[in-house]
């Protein structure tokens, strides 16, 4: 089976690095300069080259919005969505995972929590139990997302950043579209849309 990263830049890369230790992959390209090329020995096709072999894919593209307009795209087209685990991820008990999530290398998703559609989680990232992790998620390497958090879709988690263990009865909660700035210490809910830094993290003053 061959799985097909669409995104041949800077993390399609790296998903196709760990990839290839597994089978054989393509990259998908929009940019008509690419396609027919290799970059880094991965063959890069188009997408109607995609729709017409209906490759399993998943979407190596950080921006959160484009990602989705990808998804939608292929989904329309029939193309089916891939998981792709690094061969040194480490999925434990009962963790449910959407359709294109992407697992790099020395990740873990620990037990007992949830991930949504085309999530991406970077190198040395971990999700603890009980968590519930939305769609098009972004962690950035070395999040710390730690037991009973609820990250809602959309958001973007920065290099290093910290999210406190909340409880059963008051999960932590990230709202839709928030970003959380590299090294930020996450103690408290962040509101959707909102972007917060720091430790303890707060709202980003943008005056």
């Amino acid at each position: 089976m061959t799985l097909a990263v669409y995104g041949p830049g800077g993390y399609g890369r790296e998903v196709a690095s760990f990839a290839r230790r597994l089978g054989s992959v393509v990259f998908v390209s929009d940019a008509s300069g690419e396609i027919g090329q290799e970059i880094n020995g991965v063959p890069v096709i188009g997408f109607a080259e995609l729709a017409n072999r209906r490759l399993p894919t998943c979407i190596a593209v950080a921006d959160a919005a484009t990602r989705r307009r990808l998804a939608e795209k292929c989904d329309d087209a029939g193309v089916p969505s891939a998981e792709a685990w690094a061969p040194t991820s480490v999925r434990g008990d009962n963790v449910l995972v959407g359709g294109g999530a992407i697992m790099s290398d020395f990740t873990i998703c620990t037990a007992d929590l949830t991930v949504g559609r085309h999530f991406h989680a970077n190198i040395y990232s971990y999700i603890a139990h009980d968590c519930v992790i939305g769609d098009f998620v972004t962690l950035a390497p070395r999040v710390c997302v730690n037991g009973n958090a609820i990250i809602e879709d959309d958001v973007y988690i920065g290099t290093g950043a910290i999210l406190r263990q909340g409880s059963r009865e008051k999960p932590l909660r990230i709202g839709k579209g928030a970003i959380i700035g590299m090294g930020a210490v996450v103690t408290k809910d962040v509101a959707p849309g909102v972007t917060v830094i720091g430790n303890p993290a707060r709202p980003m003053d943008r005056t």
